[in-house]
């Protein structure tokens, strides 16, 4: 029987304590240990299991978890001998950045001290022990929630002197979510003086720290050098494109369709694949979401799990008020092409704005694109370009949604405009954009430009990657014919369905199955309203494009006088209106889509038949041209000839006299 999931756990022992359903991961033990790294620091999408990673860490390493092997027992890491000696043996703290989410600079550092205080209060029967100092003792007591900046940063570092000495061995530090503070300073405004803060912390806790034996960073993204880690020389980065720990995080494709075959879904490992897959760490393909997987084997469901777990307000504010490349760019990657972009992995928060390739960049580390191939180039720099592409379906939707909100104001009259850009009804469509550029253009506009050309090209370019999205939201596109279809592929324009063999030789029963698709679409309330785009023969010279409402059906189309003089009387009907609207309708639809083809394949002959007469006239007179330029030139010949001639004989006469 498969065992039972449970959403959002993120404790290691109660996870194995409750036999939940569990994807071995304890190598990571192993390969973080054998690599002996001072400090490392690794980055990965949030939801990736990064969290349970850690608790997995502090579960094996902590003296806290002395003689509990039974958590890793049938596990891979047990399996190695010299790994089972050094469970549990470890003084280890454990701090975690998640909550700290403040909107201000002071309460973000508050809450810092608080978790740091908190951690710390475990400890607390270190101020009895004989082996500290009184003043040491009173610095124990002076860690709390109202302690000073200083106290607060070396805090940690005091704390790791005093395990070491009191289990005479050194600590193992791990810090997950070490950016959060760093993205909720940029978005918030409060940058500059949170990072000479965690500076300071860093540099006490990891760099000078003399009691250190490893210690190990989590998040999403990998803070510049220069900002923050600017003393660390001892620490080892792994980003999505370090070959380390490439399989740590993440579910495997294999571990995937394991799972899916265990929990009977075997027959979903394409949907899954195309919704979940995408993510590649280290070269390595094929690494799935793993927040998506344990939700989608819990609840069966396609659905967007991991989108939605995060507000995405900065990723949000930097397209959404980025230059009109960047939303040309974000045009091409939701009509699924690849760009091509140098990536710095190091982010640079307050270069977001000025840089556009650190925008890139953060995609690229939070999940939302991946690398389809990384080109290095060696000349005087080493250049490596990535070619980048949305990750998977749920990114896309997670995009779509986000670019539909920035427009939720004035969506109500999408449907209007998107009618009036079929109908060509130009007047309409210019409304429409006056109007909507009235209610949004202000939240597109970025602070501090002074081109007044940017801003309308800014509005233009989110306007039409709002457009791009509700379109392929709410509208289908049937395409009739080879040519239709090439021309539709060749705007990047995705079709729903084509008809084939339908055009060139157009019947009514060709008619009758095209109908019968759309009815049923229609009948299943995936179509409100079906229209029809085809040609029409106005004359012999003229064709034109016409736009036909075939459903719902108009009473003002059918409108029929009636005389004044007519008494109208109640009718009973037999069978029901309701019963011949049943059996007209359909055969309406058949026959307005037959007649369509018809119209559109005389249109074509008509335009043939022309184009082939104009062909054979512009031959007739192309020959008649040849022939007169022929007799001219044979003409002349014949005159020069006998000019030749009778110039010979005048000579031939002279020489005789």
């Amino acid at each position: 029987m498969p065992k039972v999931i449970g959403i959002g756990k993120q404790r290691y022992d109660r996870i194995i304590e409750n036999d939940g359903f569990y994807i071995d991961k304890t190598m990571f033990i192993k390969e973080w240990w054998e690599n002996q790294d001072d400090v490392t620091l690794i980055t990965r999408p949030r939801r990736f299991g990064k969290t349970l990673n850690m608790d997995m860490l502090k579960c094996f390493f902590s003296n806290e978890y002395k003689d509990r092997g039974d958590l890793f027992e049938g596990l891979d890491i047990w399996k190695e001998e010299k790994y089972r000696e050094i469970q549990g043996t470890y003084p280890v703290i454990f701090l975690s950045f998640a909550k700290i989410k403040q909107n201000t600079y002071e309460d973000a550092v508050a809450g810092i001290k608080r978790i740091i205080c908190d951690e710390i209060q475990k400890y607390i029967f270190l101020k009895d022990w004989d082996g500290l100092a009184e003043e040491e003792k009173t610095n124990l007591k002076n860690i709390t929630y109202a302690m000073d900046d200083v106290t607060a940063q070396e805090a940690i570092a005091s704390l790791s002197n005093y395990l070491s000495r009191y289990y005479g061995k050194n600590v193992i530090i791990l810090l997950d979510e070490y950016d959060t503070p760093m993205q909720e300073a940029y978005v918030n405004g409060y940058w500059e003086e949170l990072v000479s803060f965690t500076r300071s912390f860093f540099n006490a806790t990891f760099k000078s720290n003399m009691y250190l034996e490893r210690a190990m960073m989590t998040g999403i993204t990998r803070v510049s050098k220069e900002s923050m880690f600017s003393d660390l020389n001892n620490l080892v980065v792994i980003t999505t494109s370090s070959k380390d720990y490439a399989t740590a995080f993440g579910f495997t494709e294999e571990e995937v369709f394991h799972a899916l075959d265990e929990y009977g879904l075997y027959d979903k490992k394409c949907d899954v694949k195309e919704w979940y897959d995408g993510f590649v760490f280290g070269g390595i393909k094929d690494i799935y979401n793993p927040w998506s997987i344990i939700n989608f084997l819990k609840y069966k469901e396609l659905k967007n799990y991991w989108a939605d777990t995060s507000s995405n307000d900065l990723i949000s504010k930097l397209i959404k008020t980025g230059s009109a490349g960047i939303k040309e760019t974000m045009e091409k990657l939701i009509d699924g092409k690849t760009i091509e972009k140098k990536i710095d992995e190091q982010i640079i928060y307050n270069q977001l704005e000025k840089n556009e390739n650190s925008i890139w960049s953060l995609l690229l580390a939070s999940g939302y694109l991946k690398a389809v191939s990384i080109d290095v180039y060696i000349s005087d720099e080493i250049v490596e370009i990535y070619k980048l592409a949305i990750t998977n379906n749920e990114t896309k939707s997670m995009f779509r949604a986000m670019i539909k909100e920035w427009f939720s104001e004035v969506y109500s009259e999408k449907k209007d405009f998107l009618k009036a850009l079929i109908l060509g009804d130009v007047d309409a469509m210019n409304q429409y954009m006056n109007d909507i550029a009235l209610e949004t253009f202000s939240s597109f506009d970025v602070a501090g430009r002074e081109n007044s050309r940017v801003r309308p090209e800014n509005f233009y370019h989110g306007f039409v990657l709002g457009l791009m999205v509700e379109k392929r939201d709410d509208y289908k596109l049937f395409v009739l014919g080879e040519l239709g279809r090439h021309y539709f592929e060749q705007k990047g324009i995705n079709i729903d369905k084509q008809f084939h063999f339908v055009v060139q030789d157009p019947s009514l029963s060709r008619a009758r199955r095209i109908a019968e698709d759309l009815l049923k679409l229609y009948h299943e309330n995936q179509l409100d309203e079906l229209y029809i785009i085809y040609t029409t023969m106005v004359n012999a010279m003229q064709e034109e494009a016409q736009v036909a409402q075939l459903l719902p059906l108009k009473k003002t189309d059918f409108k029929i006088p009636v005389p004044i003089d007519i008494p109208l009387e109640g009718l009973a009907l037999k069978p029901s209106a309701e019963e011949v609207m049943d059996h007209i309708v359909p055969n309406y639809v058949v026959g307005f889509v037959y007649g369509a083809l018809v119209e559109a394949f005389s249109c074509e002959q008509n335009a043939r038949m022309m184009a082939m007469e104009g062909a054979t006239n512009s031959a007739k007179q192309m020959l008649k041209e040849l022939d007169i330029e022929y007799n001219r030139a044979r003409q002349a010949a014949i005159t020069q000839e006998i000019t030749e001639v009778i110039a010979g004989a005048k000579s031939q006469k002279k020489k005789k006299k």
